[in-house]
């Protein structure tokens, strides 16, 4: 299953293990089976501290678990952990087997000091590129404590559990039997759950942190560029986020990153943050902010209050806070989000093999979204609201070949129907007739642009009709000392490469701002 060269450099990863690890795979007579007793078979060779044993007894087949030999160390997954899961494989691997993790030592700790009976359960499916990181965070703490059991379970595989537990958004976690979470979680998000009283220690740090000479709000990559920029000027900057990557951790392939010609956006994420951690720069994660009080008012200094009731000052600001997906903001959306109603075709899409869809938007996003889905269920319905769709001719020729699609037009789209648990259909009006419809189906991938997250400036600064941090030529906004780039700014087309270098512009006026301010200012500040 694995070819020569990548076998070549596992062996290499593989000569980190410290400690025995085993290999107990629990097998039937299905091809999948066959397929995990291969792809186990060619890992144990690669090491002298890896054996294997294929006489399992889980219920789940085809599974295996990884155990820490004389220890109750363990972690499983119940499904073939290639795709993106590949790489959860060889980290569960390594620290199970005793490879210190280059996470933070307190985080470490904070795992290692968790006291109770955890029995995590996470349904993936191998094209969601949001998985990876929840698998890997819980994996790592069951190899890091011996109360913390996880299985990563392959939905596809699973259908039974999954249809079960009425699961249709990976990754879905389950604690103990319970539901936890949906959706992309940092480790430190998890064990913010887990740990009630660490949001509290997080406030009270921040109570105490010295006021910047520039903070950014906002860590996606016009937050990371403009901090490498402004770190780099031997400025004292403070980055202030909910999650380090923003959206481009929910972007599937980008094939358009000048000079790269293809990579992830969890990659790219992780190679931000990395290289913002190279210079000396303070990230506070896991946090919200909530207001913004202009320096005129706070006397000195501009102030940044946060959800958890702790502040943080600046001489300047930067404001990097991105976009989310659009809302359709009809009744029965937000019941039954989650429950049929989906944002991610590349993640959720799997979950919904054989069903009946409907992708809203005839935009780039919209239009890829109905082909990628129209591989993997029985039919999908697109729905525009415009006479015409928007995606590129390209996207659109391949669309109309494909014989289960059907595109609607000039569509409104009125209510997500449901029987109080999952979605069963969908209503709209034909905008041409003034018709009410409707389709019966399970799903519905709503691909219809992106809203700034700005609702907490309103007031504050000048925001444009559509929202947007209105900004100039230098990414300056209409409060003096305060810079914005990125998605949720006024710059036109929203592109990585662009918010990029809308935030290093960002940090350069920032830095501008700082060395003209008068001596006395300077001073009093």
């Amino acid at each position: 299953m694995l070819d020569a060269n990548l076998k070549g450099q596992l062996q290499s990863y593989f000569e980190r293990i410290q400690m025995p690890i085993e290999l107990v795979a629990s097998l039937d007579d299905s091809a999948k089976s066959q397929e995990m007793k291969e792809l186990l078979e060619d890992i144990v060779p690669l090491s002298d501290k890896i054996s294997l044993r294929i006489d399992g007894a889980d219920a789940r087949k085809p599974s295996f678990a990884i155990n820490r030999v004389g220890s109750d160390i363990a972690v499983a997954f119940a499904g073939l952990p290639m795709g993106h899961e590949f790489n959860s494989l060889i980290l569960a691997l390594l620290q199970v087997g005793g490879h210190p993790p280059k996470e933070d030592a307190a985080v470490l700790e904070q795992i290692r000091n968790l006291q109770g009976t955890f029995v995590f359960e996470t349904y993936f499916s191998l094209s969601c590129q949001n998985c990876p990181d929840v698998v890997q965070a819980l994996n790592l703490m069951g190899a890091l404590n011996a109360n913390i059991k996880h299985v990563a379970i392959d939905g596809a595989l699973n259908q039974k559990e999954v249809d079960d537990r009425q699961i249709m958004a990976v990754p879905s976690v389950y604690l103990n039997g319970e539901p936890f979470a949906q959706g992309r979680m940092s480790l430190e998000q998890i064990l913010a759950k887990l740990d009630t009283g660490a949001a509290d220690r997080a406030a009270e740090a921040i109570k105490h942190k010295e006021p910047f000479e520039v903070l950014i709000v906002g860590g996606g990559p016009a937050g990371a560029a403009a901090a490498v920029y402004t770190a780099r000027k031997g400025i004292r900057t403070g980055v202030v986020t909910e999650r380090f990557g923003g959206q481009v951790l929910d972007t599937m392939g980008i094939e358009n990153f000048i000079s790269v010609q293809h990579t992830e956006g969890p990659k790219l994420a992780a190679q931000l943050e990395q290289h913002v951690r190279e210079y000396d720069v303070d990230i506070m994660g896991l946090q919200m902010a909530t207001t913004l009080v202009p320096a005129s008012v706070a006397g000195g200094y501009h102030e940044i209050k946060l959800a958890n009731g702790a502040s943080l000052k600046a001489k300047t600001l930067i404001l990097s806070t991105g976009a989310r997906w659009r809302q359709m903001n009809v009744p029965g959306e937000e019941q039954y989000r989650n429950k049929g109603v989906a944002y991610c075709p590349h993640c959720d899409g799997p979950l919904f093999k054989g069903k009946r869809v409907a992708v809203i938007g005839g935009g780039n996003s919209g239009v890829e979204a109905a082909i990628d889905l129209a591989g993997l269920v029985a039919h999908v319905t697109l729905i525009e609201w415009d006479t015409k769709l928007r995606a590129d001719a390209i996207l659109q020729n391949k669309l109309y070949s494909l014989p289960n699609v059907t595109v609607v037009m000039n569509a409104q789209t009125t209510e997500v129907l449901g029987d109080g648990s999952k979605v069963s259909a969908l209503a709209y009006t034909d905008r041409g007739t003034g018709e009410a419809k409707s389709l019966e189906l399970e799903g519905i991938f709503v691909q219809i642009g992106l809203v700034p997250n700005t609702e907490w400036l309103k007031g504050t600064l000048a925001l444009s009709p559509r929202g947007e941090i209105e900004v100039d030529a230098h990414g300056a906004t209409s409060l003096p000392g305060v810079f914005a780039g990125g998605d949720a700014t006024t710059t036109p087309y929203k592109q990585i490469i662009i918010a990029l270098g809308e935030g290093a512009k960002a940090g350069l006026s920032a830095f501008d701002y700082l060395i003209r301010l008068p001596a006395d200012v300077k001073a009093a500040a």
